[in-house]
C-alpha cells in the first residue's frame, strides 16, 4: 500500500513515511493509492472478532511496512478493558426500533478522539524509537481532540505537543482537562480567534516546509491518514452489533465538524461495508449540510462561525472534506488543486458542476442540521423516553439521524462525547447537572498552565522555536 498526495504529488510513500508528516509537501492530504475491497466472506469472519484482533485486521490492510507482530502489539496495547472500561469498547446501546447509539467515548477523555489517538501515540513513540528520532506536534482542537491528543502522548518518549485552541471557546470541563496537565512535553496556546483561525495556523507552519523540517512537526489533527484509519475500524464494529447477517444495510448518523469521523465511514463503505446512508449532521455552522444540499462549498470567515452549544462542531473550513471530494471527483488530483489550492481563500469556496454534484449521492451522503433548541429538546427527550442521557453534539446527530433515516434500516448515531464534558446545556435541558467519573471531580479549580497568543502563524512558530532546538530534540 502506497500512499498518495490529493494535489498531485506523484511521490508514493509508505504509511510510515506519511505517519510522521501531516500535509503532503504540495499542501494536499495524504490518501491510499486505492481502497482495499473486503469480500463478504471476510466480513463474515471479522464478525467475530474482538475489537483488539478487528482493529489489527483492517489496519494492516493499510498498513505494510510495520511488521505484523509488531503492529499487532501495538493495537493489543491500545484497545484494552482497562482504558475504555469494557470488552466490547464501542458497545451498542438501543434507543429505538432499529435506532442505536455506539458509545465511542469511554476512554481516558471522556470524547471518540480517544479511539484514534490512543492508538496513534502509540504508534509515534514505536516509529520514532524505530528511527531514534523526536517529533514536535503541532494541532489544532476545537474542544476534544486537544485533550485526546496530549492524554494520549504525555510522557512519551521523543514527542512534544503545540496545541492550538480557540480562546474562550471551549467549555470550561474541556479546557480544564487540556489545561491542568502540567507535563513538560505539553504546551496549551489560546488563540485569540476561532477554530478556523488555529488550524489556519497549523497549515501554514506545516506549508513552511523549511520550517516543518527544521523543527520535525507532525500533526494529531484528523488531516493526519492515520487517525482517520484508526476511525473505520468501529464503523464495522458498530455495523456487526446491529446485524446479524452481511445481507443487511445499516445507516450511520454523524455529527460533522472537521469531517475526519464522516469520512472514516465513507472509507469503510469504499472497502465494501454494506453502509445505506452516511448522514452528516451538523449544527448552525452549516457548511457542510449546504454542500450536501447543493453542491456550492461556501467557507465563512470568524465573524461568521457562531459559538454554540455544541461547540467542536463549530468548524466553517472542514480539513478532511478534500479526502472525499478527491474520490467523488475521480481522484483529479489538478481539479482539487484547482478547488483546494490557494484559489479557495481568494474565492471564499467552490461550486460543484450539475455533473459533479450528481455524484454525492452515490456514495450515500445526506445532511441535515440541527440548533440549540433542538439539541435541548433531543437530549429533554430521550432523557424522558429512556433515561438515557447524551451530550449537545451526540444529540444533533440523534436529531438529524431521526428526520433522515429510513424505513426498515437500521440507524446507528455515533457518540461523540460524555454529557459530563457540557454541563451547562445538559442543565438547561433536564434541570440536573450531569454525572462525571470521580477521578475528573473539580477538574475545573485545578491550576492551569497555557499561553494566549493572537492568531498570528509567526508568533506561533516563534513559541515553537524557543521552546525546541534546531534538531527538535
Amino acid at each position: 500500500m502506497k500512499y498518495i498526495s490529493t494535489r498531485g504529488d506523484k511521490t508514493e510513500r509508505s504509511f510510515s513515511e506519511i505517519l510522521l508528516e501531516g500535509l503532503a509537501p504540495d499542501g494536499g492530504l495524504y490518501m491510499p493509492d486505492h481502497y482495499p475491497r473486503v469480500s463478504g466472506f471476510t466480513i463474515a469472519r471479522w464478525r467475530t472478532l474482538p475489537y483488539n484482533e478487528l482493529a489489527f485486521e483492517i489496519l494492516r490492510m493499510f498498513i505494510d511496512d510495520i511488521p505484523a507482530d509488531d503492529l499487532r502489539a501495538l493495537v493489543d496495547k491500545t484497545y484494552t478493558r482497562q482504558t475504555f472500561g469494557s470488552d466490547a469498547i464501542v458497545p451498542l446501546r438501543e434507543i429505538g426500533e432499529d435506532l442505536y447509539i455506539e458509545a465511542l467515548s469511554n476512554g481516558p477523555t471522556l470524547a471518540f478522539k480517544d479511539m484514534a489517538m490512543q492508538l496513534l501515540g502509540n504508534l509515534f513513540e514505536y516509529e520514532l524509537g524505530r528511527r531514534g528520532e523526536q517529533l514536535n506536534i503541532l494541532g489544532a482542537t476545537s474542544g476534544d481532540t486537544g485533550s485526546a491528543a496530549e492524554y494520549a502522548m504525555r510522557g512519551k518518549q521523543g514527542v512534544r505537543v503545540f496545541m492550538l485552541s480557540p480562546h474562550g471557546r471551549m467549555s470550561p470541563f474541556q479546557q480544564a482537562q487540556m489545561f491542568s496537565l502540567q507535563d513538560p512535553n505539553i504546551h496549551n496556546i489560546a488563540i485569540e480567534g476561532v477554530f478556523d483561525d488555529c488550524q489556519d495556523i497549523v497549515k501554514a507552519a506545516s506549508n513552511d516546509l523549511e520550517f516543518k523540517r527544521r523543527h520535525k512537526l507532525g500533526t494529531v489533527n484528523s488531516i493526519n491518514w492515520a487517525r482517520l484509519l484508526a476511525q473505520v475500524v468501529y464503523y464495522f464494529a458498530g455495523y456487526f452489533q446491529a446485524t446479524d447477517s452481511n445481507a443487511e444495510k445499516v445507516s450511520f448518523a454523524v455529527p460533522s465538524g472537521n469531517f475526519g469521523n464522516v469520512c472514516a465511514g465513507h472509507v469503510a463503505r469504499m472497502m465494501g461495508l454494506p453502509i445505506r446512508q452516511l448522514v452528516v449532521a451538523t449544527n448552525e455552522n452549516d457548511v457542510l449540510d449546504e454542500f450536501f444540499r447543493t453542491g456550492t462549498y461556501r467557507v465563512r470567515g470568524g465573524a461568521e462561525t457562531y459559538e454554540t452549544s455544541s461547540p467542536s462542531m463549530d468548524i466553517s473550513k472542514a480539513s478532511n472534506f478534500e479526502r472525499f471530494v478527491f474520490d467523488l471527483l475521480g481522484r483529479d488530483s489538478a481539479r482539487i488543486a484547482e478547488l483546494f489550492g490557494p484559489g479557495l481563500a481568494k474565492q471564499g469556496g467552490f461550486t460543484l458542476t450539475a455533473e459533479e454534484a450528481e455524484r454525492i449521492r452515490l456514495f450515500g451522503f445526506v445532511s441535515g442540521k440541527s440548533t440549540h433548541a433542538d439539541r435541548v429538546e433531543t437530549i429533554r427527550a430521550l432523557w424522558e423516553e429512556r433515561q438515557d442521557m447524551i451530550d449537545p453534539h451526540t444529540a444533533d446527530g440523534l436529531k438529524v439521524g431521526r428526520e433522515l433515516r429510513e424505513r426498515d434500516v437500521p440507524m446507528i448515531v455515533l457518540e461523540t462525547a460524555l454529557p459530563a464534558k457540557f454541563a451547562a446545556t445538559i442543565e438547561e435541558a433536564l434541570g440536573r447537572q450531569p454525572t462525571r467519573p470521580a477521578a475528573l471531580e473539580g477538574i475545573e479549580a485545578l491550576p492551569k498552565r497555557f499561553t494566549v497568543m493572537p492568531a498570528d502563524a509567526a508568533q506561533v512558530k516563534d513559541y515553537i522555536a524557543a521552546h525546541t532546538d534546531p534538531a527538535g530534540a
